[in-house]
């Protein structure tokens, strides 16, 4: 029987472990959690459609029919003069459109158009801007950037890279608590699908362990530099990286007591973490609570509830303590006991869904702002122009010039567009 040839990534024992399904790898179909932050700049832009002649002759023609393209307000006055648009300047809008919403009713053929007009060298250019953008500290824009190289090609390497190190700038410098968990939760999943798409790239492998020690997954953070260092050549981030696995050898073990105490494995569980009582991890509330989910579970209830207000000791707050101390004090017939806890239950509790209330309403007010921003939402508007086509500048659908309207010549012009966030 004939062996079967393997890929030359399959013999150095590189494969790809997990490929997702294309709705959630491609940023045009996958959930946009950030969206939302990026859809504010839209009211930039206005929106026109290419003139008959312009499309005929162009070889994007039969793609672009019907379909609006972005430009900038003081750029509609050339475009419906007849003076044209550098095409390069609408290309750069259509990637802002695409960057701040991936989903956008016509990005397919935004991405069409770019790739049939301008071929690889879009994206690079792109991408270019973007890190240029990043470089100056301009966020947002970057990310925009980023995003849209992302639709023109979702499995982009350098694209996923600088998206997740945009990502990780934007928030770790911010406090706004909603915003750094949205774009956090999408900086993790970018740096899961550089790794699962681009198993050989090291990079992807060192920011997604910090990405896991900053959410306190010790041993996936272990497990993802390993693969950094399978993969890296620069010895100095080598050397750092050892060094951290070194660091935090002890939270490893201390998680997986923890795991242990969830699974079921409860001796084993106490037997870890009660090691660590004694050292400087003694103030960390994770385990003490799992120490006492230990206990209770092992029938020594009196050590569960020594640990158990040990952990509020050091986190006053904690709920599922509370409610672990409420229900042994129950069984114990302990009124006095049930009605401490449970009226502090009651007053964090209140004061969390006044909190989450609080936050729902600006959330809503805000989503009913970009809403109203959408251009799909918005009734098309008639601008009055006083320039008329120039006749002696035809359309090229290859050149800089001619991207602009039909019209009688020395006669004012009314061009259809969709105003971005202009009301009714």
């Amino acid at each position: 029987m004939a062996r079967e040839k393997k890929s030359l990534a399959q013999a150095m024992g590189v494969t790809r472990t997990v490929v997702r399904p294309r709705e959630e790898s491609d940023i045009q179909l996958r959930e946009d959690r950030i969206g939302k932050y990026f859809r504010k700049y839209l009211n930039k832009f206005v929106f026109v459609e290419f003139s008959n002649e312009f499309l005929a002759k162009s070889k994007t023609g039969d793609v672009m029919k019907g379909v609006p393209v972005p430009l900038r307000k003081k750029e509609v006055k050339a475009f419906a003069g007849g003076e044209g648009v550098d095409m390069m300047v609408l290309a750069e809008n259509m990637a802002w459109v695409m960057g701040c919403d991936p989903h956008f009713k016509y990005t397919k053929q935004y991405c069409e158009f770019l790739t049939r007009g301008f071929g690889k060298k879009m994206t690079e250019g792109i991408l270019k801007k973007g890190r240029d953008a990043a470089e100056q500290g301009e966020m947002d824009q970057a990310c925009i950037m980023f995003r849209a190289c992302l639709c023109l090609q979702y499995d982009y390497l350098h694209a996923m890279y600088s998206y997740t190190r945009a990502l990780r700038v934007m928030y770790m410098s911010s406090r706004n608590e909603e915003y750094v968990g949205r774009v956090k939760a999408e900086c993790l999943d970018w740096l899961e699908l550089l790794t699962e798409t681009h198993p050989r790239f090291a990079m992807g492998y060192y920011y997604l362990g910090y990405a896991y020690l900053n959410m306190g997954l010790y041993a996936k953070a272990v497990a993802a530099w390993n693969g950094f260092l399978k993969y890296t050549k620069n010895n100095k981030d080598r050397k750092e990286i050892r060094n951290r696995i070194q660091q935090i050898s002890d939270p490893v073990k201390i998680e997986e007591g923890c795991n242990d105490i969830m699974a079921g494995r409860y001796v084993d569980g106490i037997n870890t973490l009660e090691a660590y009582t004694k050292t400087q991890f003694n103030d960390w509330w994770p385990l003490h609570y799992y120490l006492g989910i230990g206990y209770q579970m092992s029938g020594d209830v009196k050590a569960a509830v020594t640990e158990f207000k040990k952990v509020l000791a050091i986190n006053g707050s904690h709920l599922e303590t509370m409610k672990e101390l409420v229900s042994i004090y129950e069984s114990q017939g302990d009124k006095e006991g049930i009605n401490k806890y449970a009226k502090k239950i009651e007053l964090i509790e209140k004061a969390q869904a006044e909190e989450q209330a609080k936050l729902r309403k600006e959330t809503e007010a805000e989503d009913k702002k970009i809403q109203e921003q959408e251009p799909e939402k918005l009734e098309p508007e008639y601008i009055e122009t006083d320039e008329s086509q120039r006749e002696d500048e035809p359309a090229d659908g290859d050149g800089k010039k001619g991207a602009g309207k039909d019209g009688a010549k020395d006669q004012p012009k009314k061009t259809l567009v969709k105003r971005l966030g202009s009301k009714k």
